[in-house]
């Protein structure tokens, strides 16, 4: 396997550059030139810190799946919107930049985020083709577009479900009610935002189910194809849902949830 780190610098960091870890499955002789799809994973945490719950253990079920996967320390809190969207169109870019070093299908390059990482997935996925964002890091809108996005547990929505805290930490304390409304997502789906994988718990009291309803009733008025998975039961936060994301958080331990990862995998091969 070919691990690497590399550093990303957009405008606008405030405490230094973002890392992207590549997690690059070896060739073999009997798929030698195989080119496979790539999931970059990021996690959750509010916008303030990057959960290490929803991070390499990710990392390891995705790259099981036979997928080359890399993990996006972004930018948090002091940093502000859009750096840490900057930096993830980055990271994008550089993966089909070196798609054909690293055997990579550059029409299967998905984004994996959770919670408030779902937010910023899913905000590449909003705005990639806006002049802003592709401009403000010199690359063409095509070569930042994602080819998917799996979003557990999104914070999407700053209306009425809003998880305040993502909001706080992504704008600051200031932010005015338009500011708020230029990242609730659900109000800015267009027809050219790539299909989604979402998952949720009805009793998320954290970030309410109504943020993945909302961006789903979205996708469907832009007719946008997606797969929405509401488990009953479990609350905020359970990455895989097992005891080895768990760690002394047993309420953490919910098994109704864990067939969420392979799910995602049967939608990526759909894809």
């Amino acid at each position: 396997m070919n691990l690497e780190k590399i550093e990303i610098s957009v405008p606008g960091q405030v405490s230094g550059a973002a890392v992207l870890h590549t997690y690059l499955l070896d060739r073999i002789s009997v798929a030698e030139n195989r080119k496979r799809p790539a999931v970059i994973v990021c996690a959750g945490g509010g916008y303030r810190i990057c959960s290490d719950r929803e991070s390499e253990p990710i990392v390891t079920q995705f790259l099981a799946m036979g997928y080359h996967s890399f993990l996006l320390e972004y930018s948090v809190d002091p940093n502000r919107f859009p750096t840490s969207l900057l930096e993830l169109a980055c990271a994008v870019a550089q993966i089909r930049e070196h798609s054909e070093a690293w055997c990579v299908d550059p029409d299967k390059i998905l984004l994996c985020g959770f919670s408030a990482a779902g937010h910023l997935c899913c905000s590449l996925g909003v705005f990639w083709n806006q002049e802003w964002v592709y401009e403000a890091i010199g690359k063409r809108p095509e070569m930042i577009r994602p080819n998917g996005m799996i979003l557990a547990y999104p914070v999407v929505s700053s209306g009425e479900f809003a998880h305040k805290n993502s909001f706080l930490h992504l704008l600051g304390e200031h932010a005015t009610e338009e500011e708020k409304k230029r990242v609730s997502l659900e109000l800015h789906v267009g027809k050219d935002m790539p299909p989604a994988f979402i998952w949720h718990t009805y009793t998320d009291e954290t970030v309410p189910v109504e943020n993945s309803l909302l961006l789903a009733m979205a996708m469907r008025r832009q007719d946008i194809r997606f797969e929405l998975h509401i488990y009953p039961i479990g609350g905020h936060g359970l990455s895989l849902a097992s005891e080895e994301t768990a760690g002394e958080q047993a309420e953490l331990i919910v098994p109704v949830c864990r067939s969420w990862i392979s799910l995602a995998k049967t939608w990526i091969e759909g894809l």
